[in-house]
């Protein structure tokens, strides 16, 4: 969205008439993707405004992704994550964004689930910010794993989100992230290994593409 309205109307024109003659719909489709096992999942709020601007929100959109996804490596999962049957593998929550790395049997059930946790916290963040209709959310967006080493790679692009965008200098120091869950099960010499074998060399867009 950020970059097409940047074009001017003969550049959006030019564009749509582009995907058409090679047989693609007039504008990208949201989730085109929807029969793998594992996905990136990205949701940025409106704007890249840093809503989530404090640990006690961070700490609200995490308990709400755990209620309705289910708990890492926990066998007691909320009715809704049972009937969804989705295991979170990694998360990080960051103050305009969050990421969740999930395995999913069912992935026709996400845009529900994500209405219901950006609706509530849409509604009571407004109101403690004293502000009507504002829009706090943006879209979704879906990554699928394709292998073993897209799965790690993603892994640690998610656990050094913080470090990219300059929030702190080590993935230790950003509370509301699985690091420290994968630090307690495996220790720290584990994630260095798997840093080691498995680097994100390119934190731009294209940092997953081999």
């Amino acid at each position: 969205m950020y970059e097409y309205r940047k074009l001017t109307p003969e550049e959006k024109a030019e564009l749509v008439e582009h995907r058409l003659s090679r047989g693609y719909p007039p504008h990208a489709p949201p989730h085109p993707v929807q029969d793998r096992q594992f996905y990136l999942l990205t949701v940025a709020c409106y704007e890249h405004q840093s809503h989530m601007h404090s640990e006690s929100r961070r700490q609200q959109l995490l308990n709400m992704i755990f209620n309705y996804f289910g708990n890492l490596g926990n066998e007691e999962m909320s009715t809704e994550a049972l009937t969804t049957n989705l295991t979170i593998c990694a998360w990080i929550i960051l103050p305009n964004h969050y990421h969740l790395l999930v395995r999913v049997a069912n992935f026709e059930i996400l845009s529900e689930l994500f209405r219901k946790i950006h609706g509530t916290l849409s509604r009571q963040w407004n109101l403690e910010d004293n502000i009507t209709k504002r829009k706090v959310w943006y879209r979704w967006s879906d990554r699928a794993i394709r292998s073993e080493r897209h799965y790690y790679t993603t892994l640690n692009y998610i656990h050094y989100n913080p470090v990219k965008h300059g929030l702190v200098t080590s993935p230790y120091d950003w509370v509301e992230s699985s690091v420290h869950w994968y630090l307690q099960a495996n220790g720290r010499q584990w994630l260095r290994d798997l840093w080691i074998q498995y680097p994100v060399l390119d934190y731009g867009k294209d940092w997953d593409n081999f």
